[in-house]
């Protein structure tokens, strides 16, 4: 099979990840639960993970790395910890329904929506700095869409909400471990991210970054201060009670080891040379429209495509009929196809990780035209 859907979650896993999963399930149990062997290696694997992770993303501490079920759970965290009844909130027009889902749940929100085209930064920035400017309590931004790949300008956006005190809230589903993700230099309040796409650890993961103080959602066992009812003060555990998940823990750790050695801008460069050459090849097929950055820079590598005359759903499910999974439809953010008028119709989405080659963008290429030539419906 030729995978082409890392921006849901990346399938093929460095070794090691599936290694250190694998011998977690029989070696840890649960971290601060115990004296005994399994708990100890458990503790330790979670510290681990955590502090190669705040290297990573430049976190000061890194108690202040939260683990998480993926980035949904990270973005809840974050987003109820600071937007109350009452607030306005600026945000992309990009925001997957892991952020407008969760605004929608609380009463009374004013969200004023930056709905610029895509693969427009500089306009993005401008936009940004007359809504915040405007007044508001909130920003919430997503540093690469979902989508369309279009990298958003974190550090401008950032830099607007610094100047005014105004609390930023990331989503680094499809930039962790992709994109520099600086924790100190963005200065935001929380970035959230899913372990199991660039970070290439298991489902079930995810990380939550902490600059600002946080309001737990889930209340229970911390393996700490269990004599209160309330739930400690003091993080990681304010945020994170139950039984952790060490098998994606342990797999996690190594999916980050395996970024720091590879290095994002490697990484980065590789997947922009997969969606270049994708996109040539697309806009070579007769009646495909490609929604592509004129400056490679501006997107990540993810590629959205229509072809005229053709249901989306029906493109993907010729496609993976022939071995080549996309992804096909809205993809979790129809506010995102919204700004960029694609709505009614969605679009075909592939994605790239670090595995994927250049011949299977051409395959992928030849098997589409081939789809597209015999009109075949599926």
């Amino acid at each position: 099979m030729i995978y082409f859907d890392a921006a849901a979650t990346t399938l093929e896993k460095p070794m090691q990840v599936r290694r250190a999963a694998a011998c977690a399930i029989n070696g840890m149990s649960s971290p601060g639960r115990g004296d005994h062997p399994a708990s100890r290696a458990a503790e330790e694997t979670a510290f681990r993970c955590r502090t190669e992770a705040a290297e990573l993303f430049d976190v000061d501490k890194p108690e202040n790395v939260i683990f998480t079920f993926n980035a949904t759970h990270g973005l809840n965290i974050a987003i109820r910890s600071l937007v109350r009844p009452g607030c306005r909130v600026v945000i992309s027009g990009y925001e997957h329904n892991a952020v407008t889902r969760v605004l929608h749940a609380i009463d009374d929100v004013t969200v004023t929506v930056i709905d610029t085209p895509p693969f427009r930064p500089d306009l993005a920035a401008e936009e940004f700095e007359t809504a915040i400017g405007a007044g508001a309590d909130a920003v919430i931004c997503n540093h690469v869409s979902n989508v369309f790949g279009c990298i958003q300008p974190l550090e401008r956006i950032a830099g607007s909400c610094r100047k005014r005190g105004i609390p930023l809230i990331v989503d680094a589903s499809q930039s962790a471990g992709v994109l520099p993700v600086r924790m100190d230099e963005l200065g935001a309040a929380f970035i959230a991210m899913p372990g199991h796409k660039g970070l290439y650890g298991p489902q079930g993961t995810g990380l939550l970054l902490c600059g600002a103080d946080a309001a737990p959602i889930l209340f229970g066992g911390t393996g700490s201060a269990s004599r209160l009812q309330e739930m400690p003060e003091d993080l990681p555990d304010r945020l994170e009670a139950g039984t952790h998940n060490m098998p994606g823990i342990a797999g996690l750790l190594e999916g980050i080891r395996f970024v720091k050695r590879t290095g994002t801008e490697r990484i980065l460069a590789h997947e922009q040379r997969l969606a270049a050459r994708a996109a040539e090849l697309l806009e070579e097929i007769p009646g495909v429209r490609v929604y592509g950055a004129d400056d490679p820079d501006d997107q990540a590598g993810v590629l959205s495509f229509q072809a005229e005359g053709r249901d989306c759903e029906e493109l993907g499910a010729g496609l993976a009929q022939r071995g080549i999974a996309v992804r096909s439809g809205l993809h979790c953010a129809p506010l995102a196809h919204r700004t960029a008028g694609t709505l009614e119709q969605g679009t075909v989405r592939i994605s790239f990780s670090v595995f994927n080659t250049l011949d299977q963008v051409d395959e992928f290429a030849a098997q589409l035209r081939q789809i597209l030539r015999e009109n075949v419906t599926f």
